[in-house]
């Protein structure tokens, strides 16, 4: 099993920034395919930002420009910076990684991945 411990969110104004956390184990950060989804329930979770093995990162649109998904091998920790915050940003955000050895690591790829964590609440007020 994959340890996964999320960490940081609360609720914040529009306009805000946040730093969510997803503490893991050496060999996840530097083996697996990780990633950061965001849950409204009821609505389905959606992909937020994946990162490769060699630090490269991807965003959805939604996102792109004001998350930045920063994978730090020397704190075992997958972080999500969160700038210039919405209230559309608010929801469940859940951690998540797993090997994906051939398929590029990107956020189509997140909600695939078969170990995730149990989330941090986010809200964000206008």
């Amino acid at each position: 099993q994959v340890k996964l411990e999320e960490s940081g969110g609360r609720s914040v104004q529009s306009g805000g920034s946040l730093r969510l956390s997803c503490a893991t184990d050496q060999h996840a950060i530097n083996n697996l395919c990780m990633g950061w989804s965001r849950e409204v329930p009821p609505f389905a979770r959606k992909p937020i930002a994946a990162i490769e093995l060699d630090g490269s990162d991807t965003y959805a649109d939604s996102v792109k420009g004001r998350f930045t998904i920063i994978r730090d091998k020397a704190e075992n920790t997958l972080y999500l910076e969160m700038t210039d915050l919405r209230p559309d940003d608010t929801g469940i955000y859940t951690c998540a990684a797993d090997y994906r050895p051939t398929v590029p690591c990107l956020p189509g790829a997140v909600e695939s991945l078969g170990h995730r964590g149990r989330g941090t609440q986010v809200t964000v007020s206008s």
